[in-house]
């Protein structure tokens, strides 16, 4: 990849459709975003694998919605984007919460799915 542009193309790219499937409260649809062996790391033990990744968005309060920025972008090797991000993840009935994400997504045919995702919540 040839630059920031690209990478973040990339990033927006899974991201913009991780927002919709969080934002629509449709966990199978979020996990159709990760590899069959993505390692998964919300704000509970981790998890490995798209059910993992489903049962904890299914988990989460209707109405829950999430708004991301991109911080730092890295090309690893090629077909794999390194993104770090601020989410705010709001909710309906209590105050929001602030995080740092960083995600591994890797090319897989034509299209980009996450191979990693750490949430690091901040003090």
């Amino acid at each position: 990849m040839s630059g920031e542009n690209d990478r973040e193309t990339v990033l927006r790219g899974v991201l913009d459709k991780w927002k919709a499937g969080v934002d629509a409260h449709e966990p199978q649809r979020v996990a159709a975003l990760f590899t069959e062996d993505a390692i998964f790391q919300g704000l509970r033990p981790y998890s490995v694998g798209r059910p993992g990744v489903a049962a904890y968005y299914d988990s989460q309060p209707p109405g829950l919605t999430a708004a991301y920025r991109i911080l730092e972008t890295r090309d690893l090797a090629a077909g794999l984007v390194l993104g770090y991000l601020a989410v705010e993840f709001s909710f309906a009935d209590r105050p929001s919460l602030h995080v740092n994400l960083a995600v591994l997504v890797r090319r897989a045919g034509a299209d980009w799915l996450i191979a990693h995702y750490q949430v690091s919540q901040l003090g």
